[in-house]
């Protein structure tokens, strides 16, 4: 078996708050054109490159005019009245070089519609390919659930709090004392781990039906008990410009990485610096790693 590389897999939200919109993602990850209804704004992304294959799927209550993408998220822009409002989430995740067009995109889309669409979430993804040996998958997510008539449901409810009599506790101010409570368990802290390690599994599950010897682990070289610095993700730019042999302070730091490996390798004594003082420097000099185009 080939060693076993670590996958970093984003997971953010695309919020109001942060200037961004639902629509204006999913024009950009689709390379389509799509007019955001909440505010007016056009986005047109056709003529951006790269986009291999985009695709909506829905639970089955969704209603089916959902699988059009200005429908589906202008919908979503709709429903969420507050300027702050949480929209959509995102994940995104490398795929294996290793696997072909056809393999990889069997991979999402048993990927997605076992995590999320199963669970009720209407999914939109992207797979990336400029060509350049980075090619990557965008699944952004609703983030609030449909009811079984199609009509979007309540993310949050409120229940009241209840003393160990199961009684409900006076607020007093003639109330009762209660707080918010998720409709879901989407937006549960452990579920980012759920789906790190399910696309861990089965991505791993599809390189070896492929008959590769490649893997890939969510966990980061620390968890797995390896004496390895990460390196600095590059980026599109960084990449473009290393692959055109000019060298770039990304490229740098990931060539003293690699050094630093090295040495990692042949010093395993216990007089072999702290590992964390020369990740620390890798981190200083690329910071986090950047979202894909």
């Amino acid at each position: 078996m080939c060693p076993i590389d670590f996958c970093h897999i984003p997971v953010s939200i695309i919020k109001r708050s942060a200037g961004r919109s639902a629509v204006a993602a999913a024009a950009y990850r689709s390379g389509t054109k799509l007019t955001n209804e909440w505010d007016g704004m056009t986005h047109d992304y056709t003529r951006k490159g790269g986009i291999v294959h985009a695709e909506i799927m829905l639970p089955a209550h969704a209603p089916p005019e959902f699988a059009d993408r200005s429908i589906l998220w202008n919908s979503v822009e709709q429903i969420e009245k507050a300027r702050d409002s949480q929209l959509a989430r995102e994940i995104e995740a490398a795929l294996p070089r290793e696997l072909s067009g056809a393999q990889q995109l069997a991979l999402v889309r048993a990927y997605v519609k076992d995590n999320f669409v199963d669970k009720g979430m209407c999914a939109d993804f992207a797979i990336h390919d400029k060509g350049t040996g980075n090619p990557h998958v965008h699944i952004m997510l609703t983030l609030r659930p449909l009811k079984e008539n199609g009509q979007w449901g309540a993310k949050c409810r409120k229940a009241y709090d209840l003393d160990e009599n199961g009684q409900r506790i006076p607020d007093g101010k003639g109330g009762w004392k209660n707080h918010r409570e998720d409709t879901t368990d989407w937006n549960d802290k452990g579920n980012v781990e759920i789906w790190r390690a399910a696309w861990t599994a089965y991505t791993n599950r599809a390189l070896e039906s492929a008959g590769r010897p490649e893997r890939i682990d969510h966990r980061s070289y620390k968890r797995q008990g390896i004496d390895k610095i990460p390196s600095v993700h590059l980026g599109p730019a960084a990449s473009q410009m290393e692959k055109r042999g000019i060298r770039t302070d990304k490229g740098e730091v990931n060539r003293q990485i690699a050094a630093d490996n090295k040495l990692l390798k042949r010093n395993q004594g216990p007089h072999y610096p702290p590992l964390q003082l020369v990740e620390g420097r890798g981190r200083e000099a690329g910071g986090p790693a950047a979202q894909h185009d």
